[in-house]
């Protein structure tokens, strides 16, 4: 028990990491809601290509990896002239993934996040004169728990307010592969009595419902991923290209999880995604002019 109070204040210390400047995306809001915020990470004028990437951050839908997955992330992306807004989400909170107590139904759950991420992009659009930023290119990139989000932000999207492209890191996407499912991410998205609803799971399982509409998709994983098995990747690459979906999709043999836009986690081979990334992006840009 000791140690388990130990990880939880220190995932409640990593969780509560934000940069100033954090905008209520529901200022009349009490309670959860009304923690759930976007930070903008602006390029500067000589820089700015007009980009922008809402930052979802992973942490099995029960708390946020802010620093590596979010910080680092957005720091990185307004580096190289991309506007950068990492949204602080809703999840199920660190207390009710180790103590357990939303057995009593207590928490954050589906369709809280989906909820957040769709505000998310609702603010993003409505201030792109504001930002500076080219409509065309407003997109959504998540890690782990957080790209399992990513793609939901499109697909599950119902308003007019949808990404152009998405980035999925490694990310969660199968909820009913009893193979490949990463259970810590669907306890935490759907809660403990949701986990078991076949219907509920089948529905937020992403690469049974990719179609042709889809916008691009960049995607990577790593082969010794030990955290969210690899072939969840392997799913979605497969959904996209029955789909004919453009996406490109890199496995790393080496890097595991958890490594963001980090300079030193992971390895010399999975941060090469982030050039792979701007290449990509650039590109993107270019064909859409």
């Amino acid at each position: 028990m000791t140690r388990c109070y130990a990880i939880l204040i220190t995932l409640i210390a990593i969780t509560d990491i934000w940069a100033d400047g954090a905008i209520k995306l529901y200022p009349d809001s009490k309670g959860e809601k009304a923690k759930v915020t976007i930070t903008p990470y602006l390029a500067d004028s000589a820089s700015n290509t007009g980009i922008a990437v809402i930052v979802c951050p992973g942490g099995s839908y029960s708390w946020l990896d802010t620093k590596i997955e979010g910080i680092s992330t957005a720091q990185w992306l307004q580096s190289n002239g991309i506007n950068a807004y990492i949204l602080r989400y809703r999840v199920a909170n660190v207390s009710a993934y180790i103590l357990g107590y939303r057995i009593f139904g207590i928490g954050n759950k589906y369709p809280d996040m989906l909820l957040d991420v769709e505000a998310a992009l609702k603010h993003v659009y409505e201030n792109s004169a504001m930002y500076n930023l080219d409509k065309n290119m407003i997109g959504v990139m998540g890690f782990s728990a957080g790209g399992h989000l990513t793609m939901s932000s499109y697909l599950y999207n119902d308003t007019p307010y949808k990404p152009t492209f998405l980035c999925p890191i490694y990310p969660v996407v199968t909820m009913s592969d009893k193979n490949y499912t990463h259970k810590r991410s669907r306890r935490g998205a759907l809660g403990v009595w949701g986990q078991n609803n076949k219907t509920l799971r089948d529905s937020l399982s992403i690469e049974k419902h990719i179609d042709g509409t889809c916008p691009p998709v960049f995607l990577v994983n790593c082969k010794d991923d030990k955290t969210v098995k690899y072939q969840n990747s392997v799913l979605l690459d497969s959904a996209l290209t029955a789909n004919n979906v453009n996406h490109k999709y890199i496995q790393y043999n080496t890097g595991g999880h958890g490594f963001g836009a980090s300079d030193t986690k992971g390895t010399e081979e999975s941060r090469g995604w982030k050039q792979e990334f701007l290449q990509w992006i650039l590109n993107l840009h270019h064909a859409l002019r």
